[in-house]
């Protein structure tokens, strides 16, 4: 199984188009130890050719631009994504689906809820149904996905994983911003022999997540904060890390934290995705790197290739 990072970044990406904060003036001015990252997704293949896409950000052209594995190989019209999985429907995950609306067969996976966001927002009517299949995921059932001719060879298993409905939707969820169970998903994704799990946003840690990932040969992980308060801290907003549906790397404490969540899981390699633009962690020379690494943490970035 290969994994290809197309993005890092949590929504806005690294640095964010309006931030001016220090570590995002330093990746502005693409000083050492300051890699930019676009948002985050990535794509997977059992066989080296055929991919699945997970997530399709807001800087989907730009990815693919820069991976050459994943520019068009044959005949006139062709690109190796063969179908594409959402995780939950937030700009970041969705927005990149305008991006392929060219008339270009593949297979679209989301839950429920999600292909419902996209029903009833008629501009993703731009993806012509006669070439995309919009197709509804079951939880905790094993998805044998499908390509174009014949079977990716991979096996997806989503599952519910603490989260919080779309910003987008907030105004119109009644005050309940924790939505439904299919509002934001994990996945366990296998070619038979390995497993790896996608997580780019969790609100929590729950017994039935601990268990499902202890021993995984992969995880990657929401990264999106240091700190539950960190954009307050930056005096760059008002909202809490658990006001936005994300986990925190280090608690006051350390109690609360995704360090603590995992460190007894025996997890074999564990990256931080869907970092924010804010987190201090995306200074490879900081402290923080520092004590991430130190815990047996990466941090994951554009371009990177992993092979399971």
């Amino acid at each position: 199984m290969e994994i290809l990072v197309l993005g890092a970044a949590a929504g806005g990406g690294y640095p964010q188009w309006n931030c001016n904060t220090p570590g995002s003036r330093r990746a502005w001015r693409q000083e050492p130890g300051h890699k930019r990252r676009s948002q985050a997704s990535i794509a997977v293949s059992a066989d080296g050719e055929r991919w699945l896409l997970i997530n399709a950000s807001p800087d989907f052209r730009q990815q693919v631009l820069a991976i050459e594995r994943l520019w068009p190989q044959r005949g006139l019209r062709h690109s190796p994504i063969e179908a594409v999985l959402l995780t939950s429907g937030e700009i970041d995950h969705i927005a990149g689906l305008l991006s392929m609306r060219e008339r270009q067969r593949f297979d679209l996976w989301a839950s429920a809820r999600v292909l419902q966001l996209l029903r009833d927002n008629p501009i993703f009517d731009a993806l012509d149904p006669q070439y995309v299949t919009r197709k509804a995921l079951t939880l905790d059932a094993p998805l044998e996905v499908a390509g174009l001719d014949a079977p990716l060879g991979l096996r997806v298993t989503p599952f519910s994983v603490p989260g919080k409905v779309p910003l987008f939707m907030e105004s119109r969820s009644g005050g309940d911003l924790t939505g439904s169970a299919e509002e934001t998903v994990g996945l366990e994704i296998s070619d038979g022999a390995q497993r790896c799990f996608y997580i780019p946003g969790c609100a929590a840690m729950t017994p039935a997540l601990r268990e499902r990932l202890r021993g995984a040969d992969l995880v990657f992980f929401d990264g999106t904060l240091w700190r539950d308060d960190e954009l307050i801290r930056a005096g760059v907003g008002h909202k809490t890390g658990a006001r936005m549906g994300h986990m925190n790397i280090l608690g006051d404490d350390d109690g609360d934290s995704t360090l603590a969540a995992f460190a007894d899981l025996e997890v074999r390699r564990k990256l931080f995705i869907h970092l924010n633009t804010t987190n201090p962690v995306l200074d490879e020379a900081s402290p923080e790197r520092a004590h991430i690494a130190a815990h047996g943490w990466e941090v994951a970035e554009d371009g990177m290739e992993i092979k399971l």
